[in-house]
């Protein structure tokens, strides 16, 4: 379980986390959604603890991570696997070597061929088999975006963290994202946490959706439940993103 207590966050005169409260269940998909510098991607980062708050918690487990030692700290992250926006793949390594790399990093000390045969698995797992040794620049956008979710998950993470997973993608590809995302919270049990824009997505993977505004949870439910909101900020919300 991941709790958000009272969460503050300023950047000089900038006011972005003004008490942000939430509660994450294990094995549940949750949506945060939001206008455009709102926080999302602040509060992702807080939650992983790669930024320190000004003032209140990230709770993982029962453990306030703000209170624990860099070495421990460093085991919580171990927790953790994480999608970036575009990817952020390395364009001079294989698609192999992009994938193996937090295990290194993280000193997994696994034979190369356990490597291998791990990395094998974790392409399989988001239906792309046999491109290890492909460079990121031979791929199309919704593959790269594959490609890192297979990198998220090769340790086996009990929390994944997707940071706008269909931004940039058709909607076809952005279809088979989240058909990929719900799948894997089933096949892993995993606790997924999704940022996004798009409404679609989140229709299509989320349990419960949390909006963002002015720097706090304005409104956490079901996708119904907002789409059939009468509040005027989370009306005008959904119909820029929804039209």
């Amino acid at each position: 379980m991941i709790e958000i207590k009272d969460l503050h966050k300023n950047f000089d005169d900038n006011s972005v986390l003004q008490g942000v409260d939430l509660q994450i269940n294990q094995g549940e998909t949750l949506a945060i959604i939001g206008p455009s510098g709102c926080g999302k991607s602040v509060l992702l980062k807080h939650i992983v603890g790669l930024l320190k708050p000004d003032n209140g918690c990230v709770c993982i487990e029962g453990k306030n991570i703000d209170d624990l030692s860099k070495k421990k700290l460093y085991e919580i992250r171990k927790l953790f696997g994480f999608l970036f926006q575009g990817a952020a793949l390395f364009d001079s390594m294989t698609i192999e070597e992009n994938i193996s790399l937090p295990l290194i990093e993280n000193n997994y000390n696994y034979p190369q061929t356990e490597l291998n045969k791990i990395v094998s698995e974790k392409l399989e797992l988001v239906g792309l088999p046999g491109i290890e040794k492909k460079k990121p620049s031979e791929l199309s956008g919704g593959m790269k975006k594959r490609v890192g979710l297979a990198r998220a998950l090769v340790t086996n993470p009990k929390y994944i963290l997707y940071d706008e997973p269909t931004t940039g993608l058709d909607p076809i590809m952005s279809d088979s994202i989240d058909e990929l995302i719900v799948h894997l919270n089933k096949e892993l049990n995993v606790t997924s946490i999704v940022v996004t824009h798009d409404m679609f997505s989140v229709k299509n993977v989320a349990d419960k959706v949390s909006m963002m505004h002015n720097g706090k949870i304005y409104f956490s439910g079901t996708y119904d439940e907002i789409l059939n909101s009468s509040d005027s900020v989370i009306q005008n919300f959904v119909k820029r993103t929804v039209i």
